[in-house]
């Protein structure tokens, strides 16, 4: 609206104010104008000393004017407008994190909002853990904030009727109330086929655990891929696929087998768009584990961009999906040799009982995934907490 930022400054009674604008992401242009456009103006240092507001109609210096804009993703943000700013990228939040902000502040508000005193509901530490595991799955904690809220609207509905004086939440009652796991463990039961790799994706909400399934048909060689998956994410499908047909001979498997089948890739939830380069070792190795016959081991996770002559080449969102497998009991995660420097940056608690596999050839990743070789380069924080530690 014209005349909201001369406002703002206007309402702190400073001219060097903080600024923040929520959700620049969000910003869409229309036939009432294009916001963006004026934000060009607006966020740029060598511009917006002259910034013109269309409600005074007069030249406004902004130019010590500190903004700050928040977004969840980076892609709907137009690139003239990104290129104005400094990019800081925040990681969501640890387990560990999560159980403390929910000890430390969620769980006293909720009390207070449903007229509940202290000694009235208590959590069990192992039950908050369930809840975050099991019925949230985000980079922050507004789920978590309901669920909790949940459980205390349920709490104070009991003590209403006179059926308990106090309570103390448990795992069995966070199961009776909130009802079954929105978030099971199903990492055994989808990698138990050969055909299906367990791969590490980002989103909007952090990082996030992909299966991608492959099989065949009687073919021609051709490439099927769904799952709503984009261009980028298609191209690397291909590549994995080329590279598993030139080394046929190399992996054991029949010349002419590509010559005789149709291969499908497949990532459910396909109503939820994927895209990246980040999926190319995971797509080849369910690829190699559907024409092998092996399946793919249940305790490994693995991302990294593939090339036509296997290299595994770095990814970005390391923390996210080390989260991600962290979550879902995963304990060997294989990331490209390049991100070790990623990994130098997680907090210990993190890294306890994860094993990580650095790898930077495709043939690497299907020794880890497939036979349960050593790669060359391995770190186990159990034992290399010092090891670990020294490199952080």
């Amino acid at each position: 609206m014209p005349g909201t930022i001369i406002r703002s400054l206007r309402d702190a009674e400073s001219m060097n104010p903080v600024i923040l604008i929520d959700e620049i992401d969000k910003m869409g242009s229309d036939f009432r104008g294009d916001p963006s456009s004026a934000m060009l103006e607006v966020l740029d240092p060598e511009q917006n000393k002259s910034f013109r507001d269309h409600y005074l109609d007069l030249p406004f210096d902004l130019s010590r004017v500190l903004f700050i804009c928040t977004a969840n993703q980076l892609e709907t943000v137009p690139p003239a407008l990104l290129d104005r700013m400094d990019v800081i990228q925040l990681s969501g939040y640890t387990e560990d994190e999560k159980l403390g902000i929910a000890k430390r502040y969620l769980v006293p508000k909720q009390l207070d909002a449903h007229g509940l005193q202290r000694g009235q509901l208590a959590f069990n530490q192992r039950a908050l853990q369930m809840v975050i595991r099991e019925y949230t799955r985000e980079a922050g904690v507004r789920n978590l904030e309901r669920r909790i809220a949940a459980l205390c609207r349920k709490t104070a509905t009991q003590i209403a009727k006179g059926r308990a004086k106090k309570l103390r939440i448990d795992e069995k009652r966070v199961r009776e109330w909130l009802g079954a796991p929105r978030f099971p463990d199903e990492v055994r039961k989808r990698t138990a086929e050969p055909g299906v790799a367990t791969g590490l994706a980002v989103t909007a909400a952090g990082g996030d655990v992909l299966f991608f399934e492959a099989t065949a048909y009687p073919g021609e060689g051709k490439l099927v891929v769904t799952g709503q998956l984009g261009e980028v994410m298609q191209e690397s499908a291909q590549a994995a696929l080329s590279w598993v047909r030139a080394h046929a001979a190399q992996l054991g498997i029949e010349p002419d087998w590509f010559s005789r089948h149709d291969v499908h890739v497949h990532v459910p939830a396909g109503a939820v768009p994927k895209d990246g380069p980040s999926a190319g070792v995971t797509m080849a190795t369910a690829i190699v584990s559907l024409v092998t016959g092996r399946p793919v081991s249940d305790d490994v996770a693995m991302t990294g961009e593939i090339t036509l002559t296997g290299q595994v080449l770095p990814v970005g969102g390391v923390r996210e999906k080390v989260l991600a497998a962290r979550r879902i009991g995963v304990h060997t995660v294989v990331v490209p040799k390049e991100n070790e420097p990623d990994l130098e940056e997680l907090p210990k608690k993190v890294r306890e009982g994860l094993e990580f596999v650095l790898a930077s050839t495709i043939g690497e990743v299907l020794d880890t995934a497939l036979n349960g070789k050593r790669a060359p380069r391995r770190i186990r924080p159990a034992r290399a907490g010092r090891q670990a530690a020294s490199r952080a």
